[in-house]
């Protein structure tokens, strides 16, 4: 069942849907009930439930853009002043991201009303900003340059090789971290996470066997190849083997050195 054909069910009302294999009813692996069967769409597309009261607007993904924080239905931007690493850890965590690797005012455009007034003071354990404690002051104003900007990594990652851009490939998804299974591995799908780990150009890519069956992501490539993460393209699955990559270099780390704050 291709990804049209399940729109069209979906707005027609024809077919039941579900997610499972998570801890929410909104988060999991997309099924559709047909002709009595329960089949997951595009083989394993998996979708998260979205954050409901964070987003970063203008970046290149979810995972980077000018911060803003819902309240009262309406969106407003954060201020950078008081805004600090472990505030962003907690913001990267509640959209599913990695760890924070850019926080700089401004990165991701000019500040727009209305503005967050109050500074948010996180442990940096807390699973949503706004369960974080925040000061009793308030601030009117917000000078140009001064929203947050915040970049995400996603969360992918290459273990075991000798560099940050060269191991096997893992993926964190629900919590935790798994090794990669692809059934079709190629150098364009390799670029793909290269990209993802901010690594450069796909240099190689090999699928490795184990001595023993283990918890993977399965990836559905589809899903990437439509523009999404690789987080978001996950089933659970069980497999002998898993993927090594190497890519070209570490290009973004020292971009990201560069803009750190």
């Amino acid at each position: 069942m291709d990804h049209l054909m399940l729109l069209l069910l979906l707005l027609w009302g024809s077919e039941p849907v579900r997610l499972v294999g998570a801890d929410s009813r909104c988060a999991g692996t997309l099924e559709v009930k047909h002709q009595g069967d329960w089949r997951p769409v595009g083989g394993s597309c998996t979708l998260k439930k979205a954050a409901d009261s964070v987003r970063l607007v203008n970046g290149t993904s979810q995972c980077s853009g000018r911060l803003e924080v819902r309240s009262n239905q309406w969106w407003s931007s954060v201020c950078e002043d008081g805004f600090d690493q472990q505030d962003a850890e907690v913001v990267c965590r509640e959209l599913g991201c990695g760890d924070p690797s850019v926080l700089r005012g401004a990165l991701y455009g000019e500040v727009e009303a209305p503005m967050w007034t109050k500074e948010f003071q996180c442990g940096g354990h807390e699973s949503a900003l706004l369960d974080c404690r925040s000061s009793g002051s308030e601030r009117n104003t917000c000078s140009p340059g001064e929203a947050v900007g915040l970049t995400c990594s996603e969360p992918v990652r290459v273990e075991g090789g000798d560099s940050r851009c060269a191991g096997t490939l893992e993926v964190k998804h629900q919590g935790d971290w798994r090794p990669v299974d692809v059934s079709s591995w190629t150098m364009k799908e390799g670029a793909v996470a290269c990209r993802e780990l901010d690594c450069g150009s796909a240099v190689s890519v090999r699928q490795r066997m184990e001595s023993s069956e283990r918890s993977v992501w399965k990836i559905n490539f589809d899903c990437v190849h439509s523009g999404f993460a690789l987080r978001e393209c996950l089933s659970s699955h069980s497999s002998y083997s898993a993927q090594d990559l190497t890519c070209s270099g570490q290009q973004g780390a020292e971009a990201r050195q560069t803009g750190e704050h």
